[in-house]
């Protein structure tokens, strides 16, 4: 979750706790105990979608990985078939494709199978591998699972991403109603009212090292 994402959770983790420690100050079957069942209810959901958040990053990370190594694989295959295909005379039925581009790699070794096929002998004569045809197919396929893995796992962590958003705003619109009855409840009681303002407020970033906040308006500067 983003920074600003995180100081919302806690202000819910918060509140959830403001009204645990009170919870008999409340009408068993009122608004507030409703208000805090969904407040829990949402907590747990946004956590929940946290994590699944942070393992979708990571996992899209390790499928980058895995895909910059299917990627090697296959255009070291290409480039082998395009080596031997020179020395045979034929270069120009072999063309390797564009680096840094998966689609036009894919497209280039297919290309290649039927091409292999029909010249197998003097591929063979040449010194390649009985089975550098079925090499270059497995390939192939490494590098098509390998986009359709880290595509998958790319949608999970923004399907995650989103549907924390939403629940986010979920959670503030719950905070708000509670706000409204809070206020009102314990305007008598200014110790608890005090403790419930500071639940409820959502603390503000950290300040960057070596800034400081700007002098009030006609304020004389210090003097060196």
């Amino acid at each position: 979750m983003t920074d600003n994402q995180n100081r919302r959770h806690q202000r819910a983790v918060r509140v959830r706790g403001f009204i645990a420690q009170r919870l008999e100050d409340y009408s068993a079957t009122g608004v507030v105990r409703e208000l805090y069942a969904q407040l829990q209810a949402l907590i747990t959901k946004l956590e929940s979608l946290a994590a699944a958040q942070v393992a979708g990053i990571s996992e899209a990370r390790q499928h980058t990985d895995s895909r910059g190594s299917a990627r090697l694989a296959l255009r070291q295959a290409l480039e082998a078939i395009n080596s031997v295909a020179r020395a045979m005379g034929v270069a120009n039925e072999f063309l390797l494709p564009d680096r840094d581009n998966d689609n036009n790699l894919l497209h280039a070794a297919r290309a290649f199978v039927p091409k292999c096929l029909a010249r197998k002998t003097e591929f063979l004569a040449h010194e390649m591998p009985a089975d550098f045809i079925e090499d270059l197919q497995a390939d192939i396929l490494a590098l098509e699972t390998a986009i359709a893995e880290h595509g998958d796992a790319v949608g999970d962590h923004i399907q995650a991403s989103d549907a924390i958003d939403v629940t986010i705003d979920e959670l503030d619109e719950v905070i708000d109603k509670l706000d409204a009855i809070m206020r009102p409840k314990y305007a008598g009681n200014r110790p608890v009212l005090t403790e419930w303002l500071s639940a409820r407020h959502v603390e503000r970033a950290p300040r960057r090292a070596g800034t400081s906040a700007p002098p009030p308006s006609g304020a004389t500067p210090p003097t060196p």
